[in-house]
């Protein structure tokens, strides 16, 4: 059958009731394993799933790539497609822009780019997206490096988002390109979307400006409901009354509750979330310093067995994910107490940072040459020995999705938006 759109996909987990009530995992797609990973878990039990890539993952080549292997659209597109058909995968898959827009790529903000600049980079970032078969586009242009420590105003949001989602349906419609799902909102606290009152105004003032322009409403609102990922936890404090009360305000206006920065939360929050009526909910580096950890855990087995001679020459896997991940620094934006500031000499004197540093950005390196060629030689030693390396990376990494689909009640949903 035809793969619905995640429009009509919300459409109908906002009637769901009692026992099926679900809310949808989007994967941030940190490697290919980890692809290998979801459509393995996600064939078993019977979920769709959401890869959700940020413009710093996966972009056009013209504009700076993206550090996940390269990837463009492009090729992010027939990576996909190329696991699925190595896994035997046919269930649904969604392509999700996760925060598209101006100043997205850490490059565009640092650099401060004036507005009309940001936005055509934007634009261009999204109808290469368009053009490759992506799903959603999350339209936030809330990033304003020229608004610090300030709520943006909604008009401001509101304004930039229509003229977003009205150039991409223009090209859409341009080129015959079947119809797309949107998704808009932030959880960033300058998005000011953190009140159910905010987030009805902002609803109210987003729909009647795309009627004017007879543009499609959003499949997705985010909403802030208190989450924020720090290290290797989630340090935030959900409310359950927030999440049920902007729930029932999305629900109102037709379109779905979606939560990010989810990773690391407990269970008795993660549960309760098909009940309070969270739509969805964005989860990416616990999964890449799952990945880490476990390269991690294989790197100790092959020193096990080359004490005991089993195992000629180790690789060096461990000592380039901590010298990569600390000299990438891209571990700076989960830091806290000032450990940001730190240079990578002055962190490499510190053995239990660097540790927790490799965990965290350990994800950003998997592309590098040197831990690639590492990663190759592991499991080379490793098969030696009749460890399956590669078997045991995707077997961690699909026990940290599989909790999230227990808890979301995720089993079968395939089948029911059939």
């Amino acid at each position: 059958m035809r793969k619905p759109t995640l429009q009509e996909v919300v459409q109908k987990m906002l009637t769901f009731e009692g026992s099926d009530k679900a809310t949808m995992l989007g994967i941030g797609p940190m490697s290919k394993t980890l692809i290998k990973a979801c459509m393995t878990l996600a064939k078993d039990k019977d979920f769709p799933l959401m890869f959700i890539a940020s413009r710093n993952q996966v972009d056009a080549d013209s504009l700076g790539g993206g550090y996940v292997c390269n990837w463009n659209q492009e090729t992010f597109a027939a990576a996909i497609k190329e696991v699925a058909a190595e896994t035997n995968f046919d269930g649904f898959y969604y392509l999700c822009r996760d925060h598209g827009g101006p100043w997205q790529r850490d490059n565009e903000r640092n650099a401060h780019l004036p507005e009309k600049e940001a936005m055509e980079l934007g634009k261009k970032s999204y109808l290469y997206d368009l053009l490759n078969g992506f799903d959603l586009l999350h339209i936030d242009p809330t990033k304003d490096p020229y608004i610090v420590g300030k709520v943006i105003e909604p008009d401001i949001n509101v304004n930039r988002t229509v003229e977003l989602i009205d150039f991409v349906e223009t090209e859409r419609k341009k080129r015959n390109l079947p119809a797309i799902s949107y998704e808009v909102g932030t959880e960033e606290t300058n998005g000011g979307l953190t009140s159910p009152e905010n987030y009805e105004k902002f609803i109210q003032k987003l729909h009647a400006r795309l009627d004017e322009k007879n543009l499609p409403h959003p499949s997705f609102i985010v909403g802030n409901t208190g989450t924020l990922t720090r290290l290797t936890e989630n340090v935030g404090h959900v409310d359950s009354t927030s999440c049920k009360e902007l729930s029932a305000v999305a629900k109102k206006y037709h379109v779905g509750l979606k939560e990010h920065n989810g990773d690391y939360l407990d269970d008795a929050i993660l549960l309760e979330h098909p009940a309070l009526g969270v739509t969805a909910m964005n989860v990416a580096p616990e999964f890449g310093t799952v990945e880490t950890r476990a390269y991690l855990k294989l790197v100790e087995t092959e020193a096990r067995l080359a004490e005991q001679g089993l195992i000629e020459k180790p690789s060096e896997l461990g000592q380039a994910l901590r010298e990569e991940s600390v000299k990438s620094g891209r571990w700076k934006k989960w830091m806290v107490d000032g450990k940001d500031k730190l240079t990578p000499e002055e962190i490499f004197k510190d053995a239990e940072l660097t540790q927790l540093i490799m965990e965290i950005s350990g994800h950003y390196t998997f592309n590098n040459d040197r831990v690639k060629k590492e990663i190759a030689k592991l499991y080379e030693n490793l098969a030696v020995s009749g460890i399956d390396g590669e078997k045991y990376v995707i077997c961690k990494i699909a026990d940290a999705i599989d909790h999230y689909v227990e808890c979301f009640n995720l089993k079968g949903l395939t089948s029911k938006l059939r």
